[in-house]
């Protein structure tokens, strides 16, 4: 019985340990890392809806946004979680929408979502109040709030499967390039 509950006490601390660990990564800006972390820690935490929203930002800013599915399924029993999930649909669907206009020419611009301060949202919101929005290779938007920042959106055809390219410039230099498929 003592070795049970030593395993089970030393199991909690490792589980301790990496979820703080995930929460320092996250702070230090190293989204990627603090998702993949995550991702090998959600089944032992999935009822644990402070680490799902943890997750959820963490695959957000890391561009991973197809792994806000499980999160937004789950997140569902406190008010900031149901808000997270909410926050998480919106750019999740304005993902999807505006891969099936660019790939599939959809119509998007009658559809009227929530808006988010995340560049995928930005790019959704400019792409849908193109005045041109016949199909084309490139489409490069400047951000109303700030005539230094440019955002230039496409389609990659490089392979087989076809990803959504976000180019985010300050100044005409490239910042930071999304990659969504």
């Amino acid at each position: 019985m003592r070795q049970l509950l030593l395993i089970f006490a030393l199991t909690s601390l490792l589980f301790g340990q990496t979820k703080s660990e995930m929460f320092q990564l996250f702070q230090n800006e190293k989204f990627e890392d603090a998702c993949k972390l995550g991702s090998t820690l959600f089944t032992a935490n999935r009822a644990n809806e402070e680490f799902l929203s943890l997750y959820g930002f963490s695959c957000l800013q890391a561009d991973y946004i197809d792994r806000l599915a499980l999160p937004i399924s789950i997140l569902k029993s406190t008010t900031e979680s149901r808000a997270n999930a909410a926050y998480f649909s919106v750019i999740l669907m304005q993902k999807k929408l505006l891969m099936h206009a660019l790939i599939d020419g959809y119509k998007i611009h009658s559809i009227e979502l929530p808006t988010t301060s995340y560049i995928l949202s930005k790019v959704f919101n400019l792409y849908q109040k193109d005045t041109n929005p016949s199909k084309r290779k490139v489409y490069i938007y400047s951000d109303p709030t700030n005539s230094k920042i440019a955002y230039r959106l496409s389609i990659s055809t490089n392979s087989s499967l076809k990803k959504m390219i976000i180019e985010e410039y300050y100044d005409k230099l490239l910042i930071k390039r999304h990659i969504y498929w």
